[in-house]
Parts: structure tokens; sequence; C-alpha cells
């Protein structure tokens, strides 16, 4: 449970073709991950070096000591709110206290075991506090995108808003220009050269039209001066020990958003290569590279999803690939960090302006507004606590709520009642769809859910299914006792369904309830699982079973 991805890949033996794959994996990732790293750090209101010493040691640190096989670490759009808030209220020493603090909280939940607890955070509460940070980070980017003029940055969302309608008349076209032609160069280059890391090409062709025809535009250099490139300093903040309360708070929303985030990542990483993360050992990593990252004058570290996958898609699939990615960034910082200081500040907006509109989930959003009245509410109330008061607020109240509403559905279906041996006995031989009264045929497996499908269950039955040893052609999930789903249900069902058509195996649907199937229809579910493959009672659900079965014997 506590021994890094590292260790293990080591002890099972390491070939140079593998290197290879992670090696080429690593570099394109980290020159991925250069302007995404300067431009967090700049939005998140501290200069881009920071950005690049938080990719370059928690990165690096979350490979040697993370629990995923190909987790890439460093510094992500989900923090730029935080980071923001922290350092404009605490300043950049109270950031660093607040991330060491986090680090140690990430240990300790990791060390605790409640790596896995993360997981019964309701899926609607995560998209609606996504989609709400996503907001924000292109809110704090319209000043540059359009290169307005004005003094200081608002902190909220609706004094930000109100600064850049009362100062649109200092619209800088040419950083509109810029702004406009980064989204276009990356949107192109990644459906015309989908290998090639549209960011970067971007970066290289607006840095070189300003140089190249002097436009009159901000750049990193003109904001924040020359961009060090040596390595970096221990750095010990100074504070009063009676002030440590202060930072409880920040360190909990930083310590809260990394642990999620991570996690989301590393799920989503086991499905691209079929793996299994040790959660625990993965939260412990992030601790460890939290801590690192803000000894040396980082910003909060967790993994990211984006970069991630890249790794995956290039042939990573080792711990290797995330430290070759810190030393990529480490060699270009050295040696070519003299460069990034004329990156213009319209050019990042732009970044990440694509970056927010990829957090925004909006598929979900939408998705979620078709489904429960409940899962809307828990959505809506959350969205909007992100987005007008504060991340922290929002996850606790959607917490609080989700677990209320909860149990007002509870409560509806729930019923007592007293059944002694000989009346289970008499209910099982009366019952003449029990499943051992069944002919099933060969090639199919029954798996009956009982319950209600909610976002504490949902987990456990997809993991279930994964940890199955024999796997049927044919999987017949029989809902008659289950008697509400909710988004994280759908979801979880959704990605398993996908995941055994991925190992061509059939997924049956049998005993739906009407409540039950109206919300799989609404989700568009039915269409993924197919409406034939949909039957309200196991009898037709195996008739069409022994139908396919018989297709596998011919």
């Amino acid at each position: 449970m506590f021994t890094p991805k590292l260790v293990s890949v080591l002890r099972e033996g390491y070939g140079i073709h593998q290197f290879t794959k992670d090696l080429t994996a690593g570099i394109i990732v980290g020159i991925v991950a250069l302007p995404l790293a300067i431009a967090f750090a700049i939005a998140s209101g501290v200069s881009p070096d920071k950005g690049l010493y938080t990719a370059i040691i928690g990165g690096f640190m979350v490979s040697v000591l993370g629990g995923s096989r190909v987790q890439i670490g460093g510094p992500t759009g989900a923090f730029i709110v935080i980071v923001y808030s922290i350092v404009s209220k605490y300043g950049v020493d109270g950031l660093i206290i607040s991330t060491l603090m986090a680090g140690i909280i990430l240990m300790i939940l990791g060390f605790s075991r409640l790596g896995n607890v993360i997981k019964f955070i309701p899926y609607p509460l995560t998209v609606g506090f996504t989609s709400g940070i996503a907001l924000l980070i292109f809110s704090s980017q319209v000043k540059d995108f359009l290169g307005l003029t004005f003094n200081g940055n608002p902190v909220g969302f609706l004094e930000k808003w109100g600064a850049v309608f009362s100062h649109l008349s200092t619209t800088n076209y040419y950083a509109l220009a810029l702004s406009v032609g980064t989204i276009v160069i990356i949107v192109g280059t990644q459906r015309l050269f989908p290998k090639i890391p549209g960011s970067l090409i971007a970066i290289i062709l607006t840095t070189a039209a300003v140089c190249a025809f002097k436009l009159p535009v901000e750049t990193i250099e003109s904001r924040f001066g020359e961009i060090p490139t040596g390595l970096p300093h221990l750095m010990i903040p100074s504070f009063n020990w009676g002030q440590l309360q202060a930072y409880v708070q920040p360190a909990f929303a930083i310590a809260l958003l990394g642990g999620i985030e991570s996690l989301l990542s590393a799920v989503v990483a086991d499905g691209m290569i079929s793996g299994n993360h040790r959660s625990n050992m993965e939260l412990v990593g992030q601790g460890v590279a939290n801590i690192s990252s803000a000894l040396f004058g980082g910003i909060p570290v967790t993994g990211a999803i984006a970069r991630t996958a890249t790794n995956v898609k290039s042939g990573g699939r080792t711990p290797i690939a995330g430290i070759v990615h810190a030393i990529t960034l480490l060699i270009i910082m050295l040696f070519a960090g003299k460069w990034a200081k004329l990156i213009p500040l319209s050019c990042l907006s732009g970044i990440l302006a694509i970056v927010a509109f990829n957090m925004s989930e909006w598929r979900s959003f939408k998705a979620i507004t078709r489904g429960s009245r409940q899962d809307i509410t828990i959505l809506i109330v959350t969205f909007l606590l992100t987005v007008i008061i504060d991340l922290t607020v929002a996850i606790e109240i959607g917490m609080v709520l989700a677990c209320f509403l909860f149990m007002q559905r509870m409560a509806k279906v729930s019923h007592v009642s007293v059944i002694t041996d000989q009346m289970e006995d008499l209910i099982e031989k009366e019952d003449p769809d029990a499943t051992d009264k069944l002919n099933i045929p060969k090639h199919v497996e029954i798996y009956e859910v009982n319950g209600p499908f909610f976002f504490g269950a949902a987990h456990k039955f997809r993991d279930s299914i994964k940890a199955l040893e024999k796997r049927p052609k044919i999987m017949i999930i029989r809902m008659r006792n289950v008697p509400f789903i909710d988004s994280t249900g759908i979801h979880n069902l959704r990605q398993l369904v996908k995941d055994l058509a991925g190992s061509k195996i059939r997924v049956i649907l049998s005993g739906v309830q009407p409540d039950v199937d109206r919300e799989i229809r609404n989700a568009g579910l039915a269409e993924i699982i197919g409406e034939e493959y949909i039957f309200p009672h196991i009898r037709l659900a195996l008739e069409k079973a022994t139908e396919l079965s018989a297709q596998f014997r011919k």
C-alpha cells in the first residue's frame, strides 16, 4: 500500500525498450508543460519562475514517490483561484506556509488510509466547482486577453468584470489579435498535427511577431523582469506562530482540491493503461511534492490530467517518464530561460482561455441538468458559490447539501421489516425469478445490484465488476432492486459499459424500474448500451442473452 510505483516498476525489471518510450514521452510532456507552468504562475499572481520550480521539483517528487505509474505532477489551472486569493490576502510567505501545511495534511490523509474516501464526493459537486473554477480562470484573463489598462486586479468575480467593462475603451487591439491568434493556432494544431504541442507553437510565433514588428504589448519582461536561469534556493518563510490558525482554511482548501484532482487524474490514467494506482501512496507522494515545492519557492502541486494523458498517448508507462519531464523542464529553464521573458502576456491569456474551456466540463454540466432535481441543486449551488464566494465554502456547503438531499431520498425509498429465517427461506422458494431457478446459458453471467445506485455505492459497484477474475462474453446487470440512480451512478455505469465494450463484453440491463429507466434515458446512457439491450424483466434479458450466446457457438 505504501510502496511507490517507481519501486515496484524497478523490482519488476526495467528494460531499454521501455526506457526509450519513457524518455520520448517525458521530453514531449516537458515541452508541453513549459508554457502551462509559466501561464499558471502568472495567473496565480506570482512570478513565472515559481511555476517552473513547481513543475520541476513537484513533478519530480510526484513521479518518485507517487502511487501511479504515469501521473504527471505540477501546477494546474484548478489552483489559480485559490493561489491568487491566498497571495492577495497573505502574501507569498502566506502561500508558502499554506502549501507546507497542505502537504502535511495530504501525507496524514494518505498514511491514515483515507485515499478512497475522496471517491465519495458526488459527481455533480465535482462538476460544479470545476466549472466554476473554469469561469473564474477565464475571468482572470480578460484583462490581458484584451490588453486593457487599469490599476490593480480585483479579486472578486463581480468586481473583476465591473473593472473590465468600465475600461473597455483601453483595449489594445494588438494584444487582442495575439490572443485570438493563439487560440486559432492551438485549435488548428490540435486538429491538423495532434502530436505537436499547439501552445508551444503559439508562443514561438507570437513572440517572434512581437520582436520582429516591435508590437506595443506587455510581455513577461515588462511586468516581471528577468526570469532566473539558475537553480532554486531553499526558502524558509517567516511567520508568527500566533497567526498559524489563519492558514488552516487555505491549507485545507489546497489539500482537498489537490487530493481530489490528483486521484481523479490517477483514475483517468488507470482507464487509459488498464492499471491500478495506489491512492494512499499517491496522497503521500503529493504531500511530499507540495512540501518540497513550497520550500523552494513553488506553488501547490497536483496531478495534471491533460499532461498525464499526453504522457500516456506518447508512450510513457512508468514513473521514469515523469522524472524525464522534470529534467527536461530544468534543462530548458537553465539554457533557454532568457528567451521566455519575451513571451507576450496576451499569448499566455489565450492559452489559459483554452485551458478554461477544457476545464469547463460543459457537456457533463448539461447532462446533469437533465437529471434529478437533487443533482441539479448540488450542481448549481456549488457552481454559484465557487464563482461568487469561495471554493472552500462551495465544497463544504456542497457536501453538506449532498448528504441532506441523499438522506431525504433514502427516507422516501427505505422501509423496515422483520423477517425470520423461515420467512427468508419461504421468500426465496416462492420467488420464481430467483437466480438459482433460471436457465443461464453459457458465456453469460448475472450480476445483481441491490439498493440505491447513488454516489456512495457507484465506485464500489464499478470496482467489484473490474475485480472479477473470469470475464463472461455477456454480462446481465440485474437492477430490479435499484429504486433510484444518481448522476455519479450513471457516470460510473457509462464508464463501465465503455470499459467492457473495449473487452468485447456485451452488457444487458434487466429489471430496470421506471424511475431508473427515465434517468438512464435522459442521460443518453440508453443510446450507449443500446435500446435493444434494456429489459424490464430478467426472463426477457435471458432470451436475448441466449440468442447472443448461440452466435458464439457457431
